[in-house]
């Protein structure tokens, strides 16, 4: 790092956290993602069980349905993003519900989820909490991150390097075999 990326890596508002333990204010954190990150707003298409396997696929895609983004998860996490789509309210409360009732009582907002980053076929998120002013970022799974953001009405972000970074052709042809890239089949 040369002289300017220190002191914009010093000045970053996460650091800046971190070294005075005060919070960081909503608008200062909306500020770093702008300047490092264009990310993309997606919304669940569906859930598809994949026929190889004994997992599920989220299927996320832009309103335009030109970015599409299938994210393999376990079985369970499947069907709590399917029970939230659908609407479906459990006689006990989910993981989800819970966190969603949690937030709620203590007057805490999820501002949005972001799927961050991929690496070796896995998939990070995080997930922003708004509380008095001040915003937490905690890192989750991406399907615990949807489906708290389907439970919450909060918004669904990807980065564009993720985007980039999710296949190439191979993947557009399976999607079209799975019928995933129509736009009216496993409508939310």
């Amino acid at each position: 790092m040369g002289p300017t990326s220190w002191g914009r890596w010093i000045r970053s508002p996460r650091v800046h956290e971190l070294l005075t333990c005060r919070p960081v204010t909503v608008s200062e954190r909306v500020m770093e993602y702008q300047e490092s990150v264009d990310l993309v707003r997606l919304k669940v298409h569906g859930v598809l069980p994949d026929p190889n396997t004994e997992t599920q696929i989220v299927i996320l895609r832009d309103e335009q349905n030109a970015d599409i983004l299938p994210i393999w998860v376990g079985t369970a996490e499947g069907n709590a993003i399917r029970l939230a789509l659908e609407g479906h309210v459990t006689p006990r409360p989910m993981s989800h519900d819970l966190i969603r009732s949690f937030a709620d009582h203590l007057n805490i907002k999820v501002s949005r989820v972001v799927v961050t980053d991929v690496k070796n076929n896995t998939y990070y998120a995080s997930i922003h909490f708004v509380s008095q002013g001040s915003e937490r970022i905690v890192d989750s799974r991406p399907s615990d991150a949807i489906a708290l953001a389907l439970r919450t009405n909060s918004p669904i972000y990807v980065t564009q390097d993720v985007l980039k970074r999710r296949g190439g052709g191979n993947l557009d042809a399976w999607l079209g075999k799975l019928g995933a890239k129509n736009p009216d089949k496993y409508q939310a």
